[in-house]
Formats: C-alpha cells, structure tokens, sequence
C-alpha cells in the first residue's frame, strides 16, 4: 500500500509541484489549499507524512497545530513537517512545541531535496513503528 501524504499549501504552483513530485515517487498525495481544508483532512487522519504550510488563508499552520494537538484525529497520522519561507526562528520554535517533527524552507531547496527530505521524514517515523501503514 502505497503511503499517503497530506500537502498544505495555499501557493498553487508549490501545490502542484509538490503533488507531482511525490505521486511520481509513488506516493498517494491530498492536497488542501486552506488551513480550514487541511484541518479537516489532518483530523480525519490516516496520513503517514503532513507537509504544513505556516501561512495559510482561513487559519495558519500553527493554529491547524492547536487544534489537532486538542483534538486528536480519528486515524493516527505520522509526522507533521511545516513548510516555510520565515526564518523565524520563535514561528519555528512554536510549531516544535505544537508537535511539529521538523520544517523545510520552500525557497531554499529544490525539488530533489524536498522529496530527500521527504523519505527522511517517512523512513524515522516507519523505524519508530508510528507508521499509520503498520
């Protein structure tokens, strides 16, 4: 069975690159263009990888964070990794202590070190026994 991965990003063409980039991995990929829609899909669950966008219209990343953090999701999902293009460091702080496993700045990396990145994430949370696929 293939392993799913939820993409939050409002930026249409990353939304696209990234569902391309992973589907061609063979991965099964949701997209959401909202933090509304990405907490919906976050609190059905069932993911084994979340790419969270901070800044999002409707309700950023961190507050997705809080919620999900109270309330948890029916399924089980795996690691939650924001996708950013602050540096800041307290944002990023934060979302470690919300729950996120680790973060990615958007324009500091290319496609194949986003999908490096990406496997890194899956294979931690597979070796840890947390994958939703076990």
């Amino acid at each position: 069975m293939a392993q799913r991965i939820l993409v939050v990003e409002d930026d249409e063409f990353l939304r696209e690159l990234y569902d391309e980039l992973l589907k061609g991995e063979g991965y099964e990929v949701s997209l959401a263009p909202d933090g509304e829609q990405g907490l919906n899909q976050i609190s059905e669950g069932g993911f084994d990888l979340v790419l969270l966008d901070i800044m999002l219209p409707k309700m950023d990343g961190l507050e997705i964070l809080r919620r999900a953090k109270a309330t948890p999701p029916k399924q089980k999902n795996g690691p939650v990794v924001l996708l950013t293009n602050l540096g800041q460091d307290s944002i990023i702080k934060e979302g470690f202590a919300l729950g996120a496993s680790g973060y990615l700045i958007k324009s500091a990396m290319n496609p194949d070190q986003v999908l490096s990145e990406v496997k890194v994430f899956l294979n931690k949370n597979t070796l840890s026994g947390n994958s939703t696929t076990n």
